[in-house]
């Protein structure tokens, strides 16, 4: 991690890693340090209050327990980086490693980051260090005649090599302000390929478990059709025989029917999420992986459930919006410092001559030395509402980020109730299911002893199948809504200075108000 030390300053360049920063970074960092003392806000984010539980209702410690399993939510756990892995199904992990590995929108996403962070290190050295540049020049002359000396015109030559410096004296910080700002806006994008690595995590889980699913309500229901198709047969020959009306015949025609045309809407949503699928892991849809089986995913028995002070760290949503207000009120800084004198220093040397061997002795000798000082006087105004456009821009900030942390907030309590939700439901349907499943099958011992005709089988199977499509909707929106909640908490917070975290190290920035005043209006004329 790269340290600038200095009365003022505060965090920034999160999303930076230190084998990524050249020594010329480095070496500037003490410049950097003096950026803090600014004439903006401080850039930290506003307090935010902390609610006691999520929820309107306080989480149970614990949801009810649906197919033998009870989750507990434990409050105060750190986020889990690898979640998907406490499913316990290698498939599914395979699945993961294949599409952050080779997701083209992730990898798009890293090279962008790339980019911004080379751009971040050309604009520190071109605004924190000199210039020199080396120049060479020849030429051949042609002068007018000056009546006055001679009719002849003059043929002359000059040779000259040089060279030049150049370095602007940062006095009140508008280029290390600039440099902190873009610094922050490089930790936005660092942050927001966290978020992005770990939707695309969740979103293939998610879309695994949704084509598990699919498939398995389509296996059910396809039996269901035929059970349907075989009563509507039997209904069709006792009708002929005059044993049952045709309003019978036509209502068993119609279950039929209606069973039939559920089948291609449900092929649709699982063709199109192994397509969805498929395009996740960075293949074509033609390559998309075989489905896995519902029945081995493992339900996490233990979810974390973060505690909101803590949350603000652990969202890489939430540290996008404070990398961004920084930015924001770096700007503020760099609208203030432009009102501000600027002073530059210039020099250069060289050679030079009106012939090669004039040029290469001690009597060519060329040099200059200069400053130059600027103080903005009138500009129309336009200084003062740059000042004041940044200044409407970072409090739009500051509601961004208030409002990114209440959606979390939401986020999360929305997922907590989802699970609970989710286990009164699937404890019910699988609770009908085994009775469906009870009577099914006394039923059948019953048609294989003659007792009952085979129609009660049909009728009693049907039963069963319905709870168990019930029973697999429930079971894939449980496991689903687990993995929303572990997508909700976030990476695991960087608990010190200097330890990494999933953006990298965190360095400091130079944005931070001194005695000049955060918010004051300068006094210099515009």
């Amino acid at each position: 991690m790269i340290h600038f030390a200095h009365s003022c300053v505060v965090r920034c360049f999160g999303g930076l890693k230190a084998a990524q920063l050249p020594s010329a970074v480095a070496l500037a960092g003490s410049a950097f340090a003096l950026a803090a003392c600014s004439f903006g806000p401080n850039g930290e984010p506003p307090a935010m209050p902390q609610p006691v539980h999520y929820g309107s209702e306080a989480q149970p410690a614990q949801t009810v327990p649906a197919q033998g399993v009870a989750q507990q939510f434990v409050v105060g756990a750190k986020p889990v980086p690898e979640w998907w892995k406490l499913y316990r199904s290698d498939a599914l992990n395979a699945l993961v490693d294949e599409g952050l590995r080779n997701s083209p929108t992730l990898a798009a996403t890293e090279q962008s980051l790339a980019a911004a962070r080379e751009q971040l290190r050309g604009q520190i050295g071109s605004s924190m260090l000199p210039t020199i540049d080396a120049g060479g020049q020849a030429t051949r002359n042609r002068a007018l005649a000056i009546p006055e000396i001679g009719p002849n015109t003059f043929l002359y030559n000059i040779f000259v090599g040089q060279l030049q410096a150049h370095y602007t004296i940062d006095l009140f910080g508008a280029a290390r302000l600039a440099d902190a700002a873009l610094a922050a806006r490089v930790n936005v994008q660092a942050y927001q390929l966290d978020a992005a690595r770990r939707a695309l995590a969740a979103n293939i889980v998610s879309a695994a478990i949704t084509s598990a699913a699919l498939r398995a309500q389509i296996d059910t229901t396809e039996r269901l059709v035929t059970l349907a198709d075989d009563q509507a047969r039997d209904t069709q020959r006792r009708y002929a025989l005059g044993a049952v009306s045709h309003a019978d015949q036509l209502s068993a025609q119609q279950s039929a029917a209606s069973l039939s045309a559920s089948l291609p809407g449900l092929r649709q949503q699982w063709q199109t999420t192994r397509h969805a699928l498929a395009v996740l892991l960075g293949r074509t849809p033609d390559a998309a992986p075989a489905d896995l089986e519902l029945a081995g995913l493992h339900l996490p028995e233990q979810v974390p459930v973060v505690v909101p002070s803590e949350l603000l760290r652990a969202r890489p949503d939430i540290q996008a919006a404070d990398a961004a207000l920084k930015a924001a009120a770096a700007d503020v800084g760099v609208a203030t410092a432009q009102m501000y004198p600027s002073l530059s220093l210039s020099a250069s040397m060289g050679q030079g001559g009106f012939s090669w061997p004039v040029a290469l002795s001690g009597a060519g000798a060329i040099w200059s030395i200069g400053a130059s000082l600027s103080q903005p006087l009138f500009h129309g105004g336009a200084l003062v509402a740059q000042r004041r456009a940044a200044m409407n821009t970072y409090e739009a900030t500051v509601s961004q980020y208030k409002q990114t942390v209440l959606a979390a907030f939401q986020n999360v309590a929305d997922t907590l109730a989802a699970l609970e939700h989710d286990a009164q439901a699937l404890e019910a349907a699988n609770t009908a299911a085994r009775s469906a499943q009870g009577i099914f099958d006394e039923t059948s011992g019953r048609y294989r002893l003659g007792a009952v005709p085979v129609s009660s089988t049909r009728t009693s199977e049907q039963q069963f199948r319905n709870a168990q499509l019930d029973e697999i909707r429930y079971t894939s929106a449980r496991l689903t809504d687990t993995a929303a909640l572990f997508q909700a908490m976030g990476n695991p917070p960087v608990e010190a200075a200097g330890s990494q975290g999933s953006s990298g190290i965190t360095a400091q920035t130079a944005s931070k108000a001194t005695a000049h005043g955060s918010e004051a209006e300068p006094g210099n004329p515009d």
